[in-house]
């Protein structure tokens, strides 16, 4: 579409990438100089895990002389985009009316056809008393209105239709971890309790002698405590009263039964997380294949989320960016702003993350190899799923390697410049 041949796209990319990575690699492109680009990935998804959904805003800061872009992106914590109150709204914080007759939800505003319009974002969190500052809203809009290209970025997995606000992932098992808190803790409780040491003292009637030692002065006795008050403690000796005994139960720790129920109950955790037990739990004592078929399992989940991830935050920033360059001149694209769908060409990107780990190297990097063979994948491809690299870095480096050790003597036997062959002939090394 674009009329490129291959070497030209090729260079083309290659300096759009070093472009990019002299904005994404410095902490200029977060608004707050925080974190780089890639780290504010992590945030914002993991953001979206906890709260339910995270928001990015695009702002514009200032050039200067060592980052030529303007665009900043600001992470904003969910809990700040919330119904304004006062100021024209009415209702409480779950659903208000805006004074231009759109509905607000958790502070989504949309219209009388239930299209996104807006955003309304307070100053500080619901529970912050400390600064003293009226609680205020702003308003942004979702798109903008002359070119329609998005203002904010709501990162949410929708699970229904019409969902406004995301919802945790801990929400389904949210009940089932706090009991495995309450009975680790029970269970830690009753095991301290059944390894202390603790004496009692039975005396037959009363007396006023020291059962452990000759009599302390008065005036050095520590204050009378209280009489029935007993305690147990790590070699603790108490002294009981007359016709008074202790019986204590045998609590029977440590519980044979604890590690297969929590490991049950992990069961259930991971099945609604679409994580599997063993990687739940960072524990694999099944066979190559449970263990293998496990992790393709959860790379399933991960692949979906980390594909969704590129979408809905990744490329639409690196779309604002692109315009940014291509404006200012510093990357040619041709009819950029000019037809939607050439812009479409130029902007399409490929995101790739972390290569997934592997239980045994070998097997996995035949089947690679069967897979390039039968055309099913490529070089590239597999060198980004194998260990995470660049094929095209991968083979310059290994042609500046292996000019190196055909130029480096590597064997100690034949460092001498010249080898003896037979008594009064000696072969030059070259020649050899």
């Amino acid at each position: 579409m674009l009329g490129m041949t291959t070497e030209e796209a090729d260079a083309w990319c290659g300096h759009v990438e070093e472009e990019f990575n002299l904005w994404a690699e410095s902490k200029h492109s977060d608004a707050i100089r925080m974190n780089d680009f890639y780290d504010q990935q992590g945030i914002a998804f993991l953001g979206m895990l906890m709260n339910g959904d995270s928001f990015t805003i695009f702002k514009q800061g200032k050039r200067t002389p060592w980052m030529p872009y303007a665009l900043r992106i600001h992470l904003i914590e969910a809990d700040r985009v919330s119904t304004p109150q006062g100021n024209g709204v009415l209702g409480d914080s779950i659903e208000g009316k805006a004074t231009n007759g759109n509905r607000i939800y958790s502070g989504v505003e949309i219209d009388d056809d239930g299209a996104l319009v807006a955003y309304h974002i307070a100053n500080s969190y619901p529970t912050d008393y400390s600064s003293g500052q009226l609680r205020e809203w702003t308003r942004i809009e979702a798109y903008g209105k002359v070119t329609g290209r998005p203002n904010i970025i709501h990162l949410m997995d929708t699970e229904r239709a019409e969902q406004r606000r995301g919802v945790p992932m801990l929400a389904p098992v949210i009940e089932t971890l706090k009991q495995i808190t309450r009975y680790t803790e029970a269970e830690l409780m009753a095991a301290v309790i059944s390894a202390m040491f603790t004496v009692f003292i039975k005396t037959a009637g009363p007396t006023s002698e020291n059962p452990l030692g000759p009599m302390i002065p008065v005036e050095q006795q520590l204050p009378v405590t209280d009489p029935n008050s007993y305690e147990m403690g790590p070699g603790a000796i108490n002294v009981l009263g007359p016709d008074e005994e202790i019986q204590i139960a045998d609590p029977k720790r440590p519980n044979s039964t604890f590690d297969p129920f929590v490991r049950s109950l992990c069961l259930y955790i991971g099945a609604a997380l679409e994580i599997p037990y063993e990687l739940l739990l960072k524990n694999f004592q099944s066979s190559y294949s449970a263990s293998r078929a496990a992790l393709l399992e959860a790379w399933k989940m991960f692949r979906m989320r980390r594909q969704w991830t590129a979408k809905e935050f990744c490329q639409p920033i690196y779309e604002e960016w692109l315009a940014e360059a291509v404006a200012l001149g510093r990357v040619r694209a041709p009819g950029f702003f000019g037809d939607p769908k050439i812009r479409k060409a130029w902007c399409q990107a490929e995101w790739n993350g972390p290569a997934p780990g592997q239980l045994d190297p070998v097997k996995e990097v035949e089947a690679a190899e069967r897979r390039i063979a039968l055309g099913l994948s490529t070089r590239e491809r597999e060198a980004i799923e194998t260990n995470g690299s660049d094929f095209w870095t991968n083979i310059q480096q290994q042609q500046i390697e292996i000019a190196s050790m055909r130029s480096a003597v590597l064997n100690p036997e034949i460092s001498k410049q010249t080898t003896s062959t037979s008594p009064g002939k000696e072969v030059n090394k070259d020649d050899e």
